[in-house]
């Protein structure tokens, strides 16, 4: 199946406009190469799950639809099969990857490392600045948890815990990291149908924040490991094989 691809107007454009369903207004790109353009705008679409998994994506199609060459498009397909958001297949094209419920549990299990081991780095390097920034991201999610803004406190949490992987000094973990949660970030909707409350997960990073304040790295770390624990524990005791892209992500509950 080859999905509607917007309209994209001469490879000079310095615009990718709308989404597949139209519902998104134009965008202004970065001075982009026309490769990376179509790199972003495609990863953008199947990170917001407009481009579901198992969708066939061609390059005639894509760079009819784009209206672009075929040049670009492969090399866009084959940055986005780097981050694993798509496969391909000799002859056939590419797919974007569905997420099975086990490789849901093994992406959560290098997630928690990735961020346990984040945390135990950074917490002796961050100085009276960096530790503000962690307080305003807290009272950022307790405000916005209060007012009821899931989307908005998906964005401050996942700032929240890119920040501590930042301050962890290590440019290779934060390479891994961002390929890992590029590829979970289609299925936050299970993971906050797994978790629970807003409520929950504010407390939780209170009790982080808390640790890092205190110079406990291993104490932060141990909190991280049971906050990012929770989901992939409770997907393992349910044995479930459902489609993880299934719920809404508009209903009220916990964070990745």
């Amino acid at each position: 199946m080859t999905p509607d691809i917007p309209d994209v107007r001469t490879p000079n454009a310095s615009t990718l406009t709308g989404s597949l369903d139209g519902s998104a207004p134009p965008r202004r790109v970065r001075n982009l190469t026309l490769r990376e353009q179509v790199f972003e705008h495609l990863r953008e679409e199947i990170l917001a799950n407009r481009i579901k998994p198992g969708t066939e994506l061609t390059e005639q199609a894509l760079s009819s639809s784009l209206e672009v060459s075929r040049g670009p498009v492969r090399e866009a397909l084959g940055m986005l099969a780097s981050e694993g958001l798509v496969k391909i297949v000799p002859r056939r094209g590419a797919t974007v990857t569905e997420l099975t419920a086990a490789e849901f549990i093994d992406a959560y299990q290098v997630r928690e490392a990735l961020e346990t081991l984040a945390v135990r780095l950074a917490v002796p390097r961050m100085g009276e600045a960096a530790l503000q920034r962690l307080r305003e991201l807290q009272e950022s999610m307790v405000k916005l948890a209060q007012d009821g803004e899931v989307q908005a406190f998906f964005e401050a949490n996942a700032t929240f815990h890119q920040f501590l992987v930042e301050s962890a000094g290590n440019s290779r973990l934060q390479e891994i990291y961002r390929l890992i949660m590029s590829d979970m970030g289609r299925y936050r909707a299970r993971s906050l149908a797994l978790r629970g409350t807003l409520a929950k997960s504010v407390a939780e990073h209170a009790a982080i924040l808390d640790a890092v304040l205190a110079g406990d790295a291993e104490r932060a770390a141990q909190l991280m490991a049971d906050h990012i624990e929770v989901p992939q524990r409770l997907e393992e005791e349910a044995g479930e094989s459902t489609d993880l892209t299934d719920q809404s992500t508009t209903q009220q509950g916990g964070v990745l």
